[in-house]
Parts: C-alpha cells; sequence; structure tokens
C-alpha cells in the first residue's frame, strides 16, 4: 500500500497492531515442542485440534507475541500439501488488527486479493487471510484484537 493510501484511512485502520503470531508448519507437534519448549524455553499455552480445518495446534508464548506450531491431521488439506512440497518450516505472519471487517473492506477496495472476504473463527478469535500473490510470497492473517466487532456477530468470548 503506498503512502497516499494510507493518508485516507480510518486511524484504527491506518496500522496494524502487534505481530500475533508466525506460524511453522511440522510434522510432529510433540517434536517440535521438544525444540520450542523444552529447549528454547517458550511457555506452551495450549494444544488444540481445529476440526474444521483439519489441524492440530499449539500456541507458546513469546514476549506478547507467540509461535503457532501447525500440524496436519488430514492429507487432503492446503496444510498438508505445503507440508508435502516445502517441508517443516515458516508458514504464515499473523497480524492483529482493530476492526477486521473494516480492514479487509479496505484491502480488497485497494486491490488485496482476500483468501477470506469475511471474518470467521479462529482458535484465539476472529481471523481472516490474504493470499500470498498480494503479500510478495507470503500468506497473512489478520486476527481482530479482543472485544473488536466481529468478536459480537460471530459469538466469541
Amino acid at each position: 500500500m503506498s503512502p497516499r493510501h494510507t493518508s485516507s484511512l480510518p486511524p484504527r485502520i491506518r496500522g496494524l497492531g502487534k505481530i500475533h503470531h508466525v506460524a511453522i508448519v511440522v510434522r510432529s507437534i510433540e517434536r517440535a515442542l521438544v525444540v520450542y519448549r523444552d529447549l528454547l524455553g517458550l511457555e506452551l499455552e495450549t494444544v488444540m485440534d481445529i476440526a474444521t480445518d483439519r489441524v492440530r495446534i499449539a500456541f507458546l508464548g513469546v514476549g506478547e507475541s507467540k509461535v503457532e506450531l501447525v500440524e496436519p491431521t488430514d492429507d487432503s488439506t492446503g496444510v498438508a500439501r505445503f507440508l508435502a512440497s516445502r517441508g517443516e518450516g515458516f508458514h504464515h505472519v499473523c497480524f492483529e488488527v482493530a476492526d477486521l471487517s473494516e480492514t479487509l473492506t479496505r484491502l480488497a477496495i485497494d486491490g488485496v486479493e482476500l483468501i477470506d472476504t469475511a471474518p470467521r473463527r479462529g482458535a484465539e478469535g476472529p481471523v481472516a487471510f490474504l493470499h500470498p500473490r498480494s503479500c510478495h510470497g507470503v500468506l497473512v492473517e489478520l486476527i481482530e484484537a479482543p472485544g473488536g466487532p466481529a468478536w459480537k456477530s460471530l459469538r466469541l468470548g
């Protein structure tokens, strides 16, 4: 987005908030925890299955952000195909925004290719993904800050 675009944005969507998490695709969460929890000392917050996405995830806290480990539970998913073709490693970065619906609308107007055109339930709140073609090859996830409007519409929190 060029500087002329950002100056016309409402203040609440002018910039991103913190990096909520970075996601790493792994073959086995248990084996990955040996590195991230046991050797690097990150605090394990949760491990859960996300049936709708056919993955098992773990969140580990680091500062004000998190590392998400993502293990596919079904070989037919995009995450499984990613793992098969590229191996373990970086998958996506997730930024926090104040108002996810408004941010998605503005990004679509500005020509960003959206994977999700509306907020959907994520493991830790309302989320949406931006296509890597619009983000220089990186899959970008946006998550709405706690208490934002999508939390109410999706009946979260």
